[in-house]
């Protein structure tokens, strides 16, 4: 008989690091109302934080703060904001200052994403997308860094392993990506000796997210893949991540893009049958109706 492949544990990121290490800090991430934002958000928070989660839904981000609250301890409050208005971000950020007086950590985590063959993909929607994804984090970033300067602190971008190989159906989010991994980097130099620092992290198939549901099997969630870590992603997996990078533990750590994928990147074709999902497009038209 054949030995089981290993699977890896989802651990918390309080069996690794204390419970106290980011007390007095404070979190603004756009998009964190849901998914891997607010698992990163929620994270942070049990280590200590105040948190300011931003989106376009008031009704949700008021919800998601009272929970996030309640499970923690801590403070979070909503910010009623579209990444894609630089304005309104600044107003979030001098939310932020008004209640909690500091930003030390930022993510940047608003996305937007669909599926779409190129041939069929408006030029509104890929531009919708860049706006969203890349102009978004770029707004952020504006918005906040005279006040992250101050508190000398540090920056996480949400992107993608997608990127790395070609993918179908997915160039809009692709392009806008591999941009803001671009973005960061630089970032990483020009604010490194401001004493700020800027990372990536691009999470693979997370299991119980929007992403997750939209490009995996409804039927069977294991068809197809493979890790050597021998499981889907959790979003404590992020989390966790999330944590160290803006922990004292990840100092020396700027300018760097960290998959959170199991490996799975190293073992990837496309995620579809190849060719026949590029010549016949409607074999593919439940997954193609997304939104943004």
């Amino acid at each position: 008989m054949s030995p089981s492949a290993y699977v890896a544990p989802i651990v918390d990121s309080t069996s690794s690091f204390k419970s106290d290490i980011f007390a007095g800090k404070v979190l603004f991430c756009t998009g964190g109302a849901s998914g891997i934002c607010r698992g990163m958000t929620e994270a942070i928070m049990r280590h200590g934080a105040n948190a300011v989660i931003i989106g376009r839904r008031l009704d949700r981000l008021e919800q998601t703060s009272k929970e996030l609250s309640a499970a923690t301890g801590r403070t979070c409050i909503p910010a009623q904001a579209d990444v894609r208005q630089p304005n309104s971000l600044k107003e979030a950020a001098q939310k932020a200052i008004n209640v909690f007086g500091r930003i030390d950590f930022v993510i940047c985590g608003a996305a937007g994403n669909f599926m779409a063959p190129i041939s069929g993909l408006s030029e509104n929607a890929f531009k919708t997308v860049i706006e969203i994804d890349t102009l978004g984090t770029y707004n952020t970033v504006k918005a906040t860094i005279p006040h992250v300067r101050v508190t000398k602190g540090a920056y996480i971008s949400v992107s993608a392993t997608l990127h790395y190989n070609a993918t179908p159906y997915q160039v809009h989010v692709s392009a806008a990506k591999a941009a803001v991994d671009a973005l960061s980097n630089v970032l990483a130099v020009e604010e490194g000796p401001h004493g700020v620092r800027s990372n990536v992290i691009a999470p693979g198939f997370i299991a119980g997210t929007e992403g997750f549901d939209r490009l995996s099997n409804k039927k069977d969630k294991s068809h197809g893949f493979s890790a050597p870590l021998g499981r889907f992603g959790d979003v404590k997996d992020v989390a966790n991540a999330a944590v160290f990078l803006f922990s004292d533990a990840a100092s020396y750590v700027t300018g760097q893009v960290i998959p959170v994928d199991g490996g799975s990147e190293h073992l990837r074709g496309t995620f579809f049958p190849y060719p026949q999902s590029v010549l016949d497009p409607t074999s593919m038209q439940k997954l193609m109706k997304g939104k943004l």
